[in-house]
């Protein structure tokens, strides 16, 4: 028998399924990545990429205790219903790029696509590690890939930005 999906009264709950994206019936993670695309802009506008970097660091930290309360309450380690991870993954990402609604687009879809992909060893951290943990582990790896693709655009156009 199923195990009812826990409540979002519970304030753990609903920062693991990052305001209840993740009960969304499609695509939980690509609405929890847009709701961290939205909810970055203002941060990078309020202090650049240092402060969103912070803001990734802290969701990171502040996640994984959220995660591991959503495992005791269902019984699922890394169900699509737990979406902070990629609020974290989304805002690594977006602290490479300009404060620009193309650049914006650009790191949205260049993490979903590594989050969705999982090149290694993003792949390797979501089947090795089944921890509160390891579910924060391989989107923040996907952004870290994000960063990278991101940096290089932003070098390879330098002359033209």
């Amino acid at each position: 028998m199923p195990v009812p999906r826990p409540s979002l009264a519970d304030p753990r709950i609903l920062a693991a399924t990052a305001l209840g994206t993740g009960y969304l019936p499609a695509a939980p993670g690509t609405w929890a990545s847009l709701l961290a695309a939205v909810a970055a802009w203002p941060i990078a506008a309020a202090g650049g990429w240092p402060l969103l970097l912070a803001a990734a660091a802290a969701v990171s930290m502040l996640g994984i205790p959220a995660i591991a309360a959503y495992h005791r309450a269902s019984g699922r380690i890394d169900p699509g219903e737990v979406t902070i991870d990629e609020v974290a993954g989304q805002w690594l990402a977006l602290a490479a790029c300009p404060l620009d609604p193309l650049w914006w687009l650009a790191g949205f879809v260049a993490f979903r696509v590594f989050d969705i992909v999982k090149p290694p060893p993003v792949r390797w951290a979501d089947r090795r590690f089944k921890t509160a943990v390891g579910v924060m582990l391989d989107d923040v790896l996907a952004g870290l890939y994000a960063v990278a693709v991101l940096l290089a655009a932003r070098w390879a156009l330098a002359p033209s930005i």
